[in-house]
């Protein structure tokens, strides 16, 4: 559905008295699959948003060349505005007109006739669950129901692929779960979704694939699971007691399963094996067997966090 080579981006900016260049994006490469969800995650800054609006025709690219959904982004960008929707970021509703309003608009400026506007406008505000609403002014609407008539606006012609601009920032955690199901929705009903992210629950609980982005370039690129499979060992954390840590340290430094092992503050150690699952019974039965008395065990698996640091040297957290 989307398949880019080489896009890049560059910008010049003013610092002072001397004009530099930026490299916004720095010759991205993607395939993105018919009817799945792909996550552009990274820092604000990464150049996320920059190849989401060169992929909607909003700017163009310096170089490269990319297909949307069948069309040519660069020979022919009016015919990639008919097969995509895009919803930015800021937002696109006005305060003094209502859903159903909008919804109807959109849907005549794309080409469709009157009375197939208002059927698809009241199609897609009870898909939105928008209909007790929809004659209502945006501006009384809550943050969450804003913004799923935005996401309404971006369908309402039935594009083949969707661009969703940070769609969940600002939401609260109950207007951001109902977000993802309707993410979810899309995708069931044979939609492609292309959404940017910050967020690491959402990148991960949300998307088929993920590309992870910083400084304007692709660090990595495969399934949340597979990419964190990619990050050597699992953690566990084994809590004791001061007096015993130092024994029980030496007990498993040796143990063939244990990659990596340090004590922590305070008593106990952290232990880096290949498989949480079927090292944590061997360490159980090693204190047991030398009569060391366990606290607690824990199993910290790999986060899309690690991925980001592994990559880049940084935690995305921190970025």
């Amino acid at each position: 559905m989307i398949e880019t080579r080489g896009l890049r981006k560059s910008f010049r900016s003013r610092a002072g008295r001397q004009h530099k260049t930026v490299d916004a994006v720095r010759g991205v490469d993607l395939d993105v699959a018919e009817g799945e969800i792909f996550g552009f995650l990274g820092p604000n800054g990464a150049g996320k948003t920059t190849t989401l609006r060169m992929l909607a025709t909003l700017i163009a690219p310096d170089g490269g060349q990319a297909t949307i959904a069948g069309a040519d982004l660069l020979r022919d960008p009016a015919e990639v505005r008919r097969r995509i929707g895009y919803v930015a970021q800021g937002g696109s509703t006005w305060d003094d007109s209502t859903a159903r309003e909008e919804l109807v608009l959109h849907a005549r400026m794309y080409g469709i006739g009157k009375a197939d506007a208002r059927r698809r406008a009241e199609r897609a505000l009870a898909a939105f669950q928008l209909t007790e609403y929809a004659d209502r002014k945006c501006k009384t609407y809550s943050g969450g129901q804003r913004r799923r008539v935005e996401i309404a606006l971006g369908i309402i012609h039935d594009p083949r692929i969707v661009f969703l601009d940070e769609p969940t920032t600002g939401l609260d955690p109950q207007s951001r779960a109902h977000m993802w199901d309707e993410i979810r929705r899309l995708r069931a009903e044979g939609m492609t979704v292309f959404i940017t992210t910050h967020y690491l629950d959402e990148a991960d609980a949300l998307c088929d694939r993920i590309a992870i982005m910083d400084h304007g370039e692709v660090v990595a690129e495969g399934t949340p699971t597979g990419l964190k499979r990619e990050i050597s060992g699992e953690v566990l954390l084994v809590g004791l007691d001061v007096a015993t840590t130092g024994q029980a340290a030496q007990l498993l430094d040796t143990e063939p399963y244990v990659a990596k092992l340090e004590t922590v503050d305070g008593g106990g150690l952290r232990l880096t094996v290949d498989e949480g699952a079927t090292a944590i019974p061997q360490v159980l039965r090693r204190l047991d067997h030398a009569g060391l008395a366990l606290n607690s065990i824990e199993l910290h698996r790999p986060s899309l966090d690690d991925v980001f640091l592994t990559k880049t040297g940084r935690s995305l957290r921190e970025s």
